[in-house]
């Protein structure tokens, strides 16, 4: 059975979905989304592990007194561990969600202990890939109704200063010289067809981190978790579970 729960952090009340038992899994999900886009991936996980969705402060159900501030956002999450009393989990980010684990594998390392990004915004779109810019306009177009519309209320939720800003910060941040420093275990997971962070982005990022294997989903977009919730489960109960292994594959 999935749970909501809400804790206070400081200021601010974190909501979280919480299912199953055994060695903690997080998922954070990605701009304009929150814990709901988890749904077709935590029952399945919580199988064998105890599974948190979180929703970032500013979307979902989650508030605080001050705005979401994307430099901050991994700092937030170590908080929330630490009221949870979670010492060290397996992290799973999508999206934003994937630069901000991975600024919490690169700043607070003793709380990772394995780290999966998904079709993560880990390196800096706008000046790598000046042409992605209108990557989450054009992406819109290749949403199903059921997740357009997922969307639509998350981002009426978070309304358009929180999503603006943190789009804008989002498309500048650099953090390529952490990521070669993250020794972590670490899983990326792309969609063959995303069609908003490409999948040239993914496999770069691979490269560049220490100790990682890409997953390539096939027939997948940039929600990955959403489109292909079989094979991406899979994958990751694999990694998880210690039965991945090679490099570079594809699901």
């Amino acid at each position: 059975m999935i749970e909501q729960q809400s804790v206070k952090v400081g200021s601010a009340a974190i909501a979280y979905q919480v299912a199953g038992s055994g060695p903690p899994v997080i998922l954070v999900h990605g701009l304009a989304g929150s814990s709901r886009w988890w749904a077709r991936n935590i029952t399945h996980l919580a199988q064998s592990f105890q599974v948190y969705a979180i929703d970032l402060i500013g979307f979902g159900e989650s508030r605080g007194h001050r705005p979401f501030n994307l430099d901050e956002a991994a700092g937030h999450l170590a908080n929330w561990m630490d009221s949870l009393g979670i010492a060290r989990a397996s992290i799973i980010g999508h999206s934003m969600g994937g630069f901000i684990v991975a600024n919490l594998a690169a700043d607070f390392p003793e709380h990772v202990e394995r780290l999966m990004l998904v079709g993560a915004a880990a390196i800096p779109l706008n000046r790598r890939y000046p042409w992605q810019t209108l990557g989450p306009v054009r992406g819109l177009f290749d949403l199903t109704f059921a997740s357009f519309s997922l969307l639509v209320i998350d981002a009426y939720r978070a309304g358009p200063t929180t999503i603006w800003k943190a789009a804008r910060d989002l498309g500048t941040a650099d953090i390529t010289d952490k990521l070669s420093g993250i020794q972590a275990p670490t899983l990326v997971i792309w969609g063959e067809h995303d069609p908003i962070i490409p999948l040239r982005a993914g496999k770069q990022i691979t490269s560049i981190l220490p100790n990682a294997e890409l997953v390539v989903i096939r027939d997948a977009g940039h929600n990955v978790m959403w489109d292909r919730p079989e094979a991406f489960n899979r994958a990751v109960m694999d990694f998880l579970t210690g039965e991945s292994g090679n490099r570079n594959h594809r699901s």
